[in-house]
């Protein structure tokens, strides 16, 4: 199989256990993959017959931007969801970075990566 990977979206979100992570906010780094067949879009190099990835990125940002959670888990299987909605896709990898989140030690990022299936998980 094929993949459309965009990596690096940043989208301001209010996501977090923690009280001020919901009044503050703060940047969530998302990356995905999406896993489908390719060669019909390589054929007729027409948009329609591939995901548009500009597309899916206004969508996991619509996901970021939008209903806060407690958890980055939840974040990125809602992400993984809204991904396999389109239905060329077969497989999706989701992470989802919060390099602000509240740890009181030094580290550069902490992030979840979910994987989900279309015929896994439906």
């Amino acid at each position: 199989m094929d993949e459309i990977t965009l990596t690096g979206l940043r989208v301001f979100g209010r996501h977090g256990v923690y009280d001020d992570e919901r009044r503050i906010g703060q940047d969530f780094i998302v990356d995905f993959t999406l896993v489908l067949d390719l060669r019909p879009a390589a054929e007729t190099d027409d948009v329609a017959d591939t995901v548009h990835y500009g597309e899916a990125a206004e969508r996991v940002a619509e996901i970021v931007a939008g209903e806060p959670v407690d958890l980055l888990e939840t974040l990125a299987a809602r992400i993984a969801e809204a991904l396999l909605a389109y239905p060329l896709v077969d497989r999706v990898r989701v992470t989802v970075h919060k390099p602000q989140a509240p740890i009181p030690l030094p580290f550069a990022d902490v992030a979840v990566t979910v994987e989900r299936s279309r015929t896994a998980d439906r």
